[in-house]
């Protein structure tokens, strides 16, 4: 059984070391996936893993850490893609690494608010990934895989939090609900000790992740483009989690045209025709298409 924590830990440091040992437990459709792949280990290649992982961010997570990990220190090159990833560990490495994984629906068989929750947030991260992907498609940006990554990646510390201290997760939740109005950042003071986006950082530089990963992710990078994409689509895709009638819809709106350089009613319209595949494809597992599938021409 997993240990949950109850109470936060005393500091940044405190919940940094608790999640640097902590086992991350994958989607089930992720692990049962990798277990059909691992009986044909011979015929595998990267192309036959790559969309299992990154339709998944914790399997994401856990791969793209333990590559870093492998790099020697001051390595110049630093691999930012799955698939570059995989062919830099190898296939027969990464199955004995990466054994038989623990699923999600298991570890929280217990607790199905908090698995709801966190299926909330995996659906969230899909979308704001195919939001950042189709703003960096139609800005012409050669980072367009990295900017996807960057968003669907974007909550993965809340969703740690979930997975690890569900009735912490349950009182920022509840908290939020009860007011609207207070910001999400102060509750997570309140109740964690720390910032999410905080914690998400701190994280990233621990693991070791891609340069360019980390500071796309960063907010104090606000003024560049990319992290703009990123910023934009996660935005977007909280607003519009439970419908496009979201008060602060018009502001992203307004943001994305002028990223866009194009009147608000082009930047609606092709933000419906990006956001209609994600809608349908999107299942219960939080599975859905590999990056590109549903990027508008």
């Amino acid at each position: 059984k997993p240990h949950f924590l109850t109470t936060a830990p005393p500091h940044i440091g405190a919940w940094t070391q608790h999640f640097m040992q902590a086992e991350i437990p994958v989607l089930a459709a992720t692990a049962r996936v990798l277990d059909e792949l691992r009986a044909i280990e011979d015929d595998v290649d990267a192309n036959m893993l790559t969309p299992v992982i990154q339709a998944d961010p914790l399997m994401t997570l856990k791969l793209l850490s333990r590559v870093a990990g492998l790099r020697r220190p001051g390595t110049n090159t630093e691999t930012e893609s799955i698939s570059t990833s995989l062919v830099l560990m190898g296939i027969g490495p990464f199955f004995r690494h990466f054994g038989p994984q623990r699923s999600v629906e298991d570890w929280l068989v217990d607790h199905p608010e908090a698995q709801q929750g966190l299926q909330s947030l995996l659906n969230r991260a899909e979308r704001a990934g195919q939001f950042a992907l189709g703003f960096a498609v139609h800005r012409g940006d050669t980072d367009a895989t990295i900017i996807h990554q960057a968003a669907f990646l974007n909550d993965f510390a809340e969703m740690l939090v979930w997975l690890h201290a569900p009735t912490l997760a349950m009182k920022i939740r509840d908290a939020q609900a009860a007011d609207t109005t207070l910001r999400s950042s102060a509750i997570q003071k309140a109740v964690l000790g720390v910032e999410i986006a905080d914690l998400r950082q701190a994280l990233m530089k621990l693991w070791h992740l891609p340069e360019l990963l980390v500071n796309i992710s960063d907010p104090r990078h606000a003024e560049r483009a990319n992290v703009q994409c990123v910023l934009l689509a996660v935005r977007l895709a909280r607003h519009t989690a439970h419908g496009w009638d979201n008060s602060a819809v018009p502001d992203d709106i307004t943001d994305i045209a002028k990223l866009f350089n194009a009147p608000p009613r082009v930047a609606l319209a092709f933000l419906h025709k990006i956001d209609h595949p994600i809608l349908e494809a999107t299942s219960l597992t939080g599975c859905a298409p590999p990056p590109g599938s549903s990027v508008p021409d």
